[in-house]
């Protein structure tokens, strides 16, 4: 997946140039050069490490979470009291806003405080909004898994087929999907691997793709067959509203190896799903790598990596029986933990 022009950059020197503004975009035009000098104004020059983030919601709105040994820091409540310059929401992570170190030190006041149990939550008694929630763009990859697409009856795909969602289906840990209320009937479920950027990257090579991966967290790609299959395009069974669920935390790219994790799904504690990334045909720095060859991809955006074998889709026609309203899926991935979502 190495392209012609990426050996011309580096013969011209022009490809140095790139990375001086903390992308691999070439600025061609002053106003090409104006949005790369403004991307790199509002993103870390280092990304965050050793952290386990989750979204909190909180009365007065959704907050940042540190998962620590004593539960779940509410770093928007910590911050109130300690004044840290430490950020508050994940978006304000992904942007470099605050100090990210003020985080550890937040960490560390609150546990010494008499009142500590103002500022952590039990992770049993926590409310969950999506562990990133304002991506620009949300990318998936279809047939990405070897028995999957052997199981579907499709080759294994030569360049990773992409598809996407919009923020509207974003959902997260905890959430329903109102499936009673959709027009399509054959609802199935995808668990998936996602990955979040953490930096601007337009034509990054697959030896550089892991510098703008923030980190990683468990996902869902819930789909409705039968929407999806009404044309030549999947979006109508892809978009439909809380069909992106993702969480409940999201696990700096540090800590984990997004290409070796064990991945499974239960339907009501039944298992249906298990796998493991390794059998992806395009590995995360690959998917990556493309993608950033044909659109930007900035801070905060997530790519769905696709799912692995064991969908209703995949089933006989004689045994396919639709998920419906009642039905709670667990989604779980080694290291990033287990996505519950319930149907309505």
């Amino acid at each position: 997946m190495e392209h012609d022009r990426r050996s011309f950059l580096k013969t011209t020197g022009l490809a140095g140039a790139a990375a001086f503004t903390g992308a691999t975009a070439l600025a061609t035009t002053p106003a090409q050069a104006q949005m790369a000098a403004a991307a790199a104004a509002t993103e870390p020059r280092e990304l965050a490490k050793g952290f386990t983030f989750a979204t909190l919601r909180r009365a007065d709105g959704l907050g940042l979470g540190v998962r620590t040994d004593r539960g779940i820091l509410d770093v928007a409540a910590a911050e109130k009291d300690f004044n840290e310059n430490a950020p508050t929401t994940i978006t304000a992570v992904f942007k470099g806003q605050g100090d990210i170190a003020g985080l550890h030190r937040l960490a560390d006041k609150a546990k010494a405080s008499a009142s500590a149990a103002t500022y952590f939550v039990a992770e049993d008694k926590a409310q969950f909004g999506p562990c990133v929630t304002e991506p620009e763009k949300i990318i998936c990859i279809g047939l990405n898994y070897r028995k999957h697409a052997a199981e579907t009856g499709n080759p294994v795909p030569k360049q990773p087929i992409l598809f996407n969602k919009y923020n509207t289906a974003l959902n997260c840990h905890g959430g329903t999907i109102a499936v009673s209320k959709e027009k399509g009937t054959n609802f199935d479920y995808e668990a998936e691997l996602v990955i979040v950027i953490g930096r601007t990257a337009r034509n990054v090579s697959e030896a550089d793709a892991p510098k703008y991966i923030f980190g990683y967290c468990t996902g869902n790609d819930f789909t409705a067959r039968d929407l999806q299959s009404r044309s030549s395009q999947w979006m109508l069974g892809k978009t439909l509203d809380g069909s992106g669920v993702i969480g409940p935390w999201l696990m700096t790219a540090d800590l984990v190896d997004g290409d070796n994790l064990n991945i499974s799904l239960t339907v009501n504690g039944q298992k249906r799903q298990a796998s493991n990334t390794s059998d992806m045909v395009f590995n995360c720095k690959q998917l990556v790598s493309y993608i950033s060859d044909y659109m930007t991809l900035k801070p905060g955006d997530i790519i769905f990596t696709g799912t692995p074998e064991g969908v209703i889709a995949g089933y006989p026609k004689d045994k396919q029986v639709w998920l419906k309203a009642g039905d709670k899926i667990v989604t779980s991935i080694e290291k990033l933990g287990d996505l519950q979502f319930t149907l309505t």
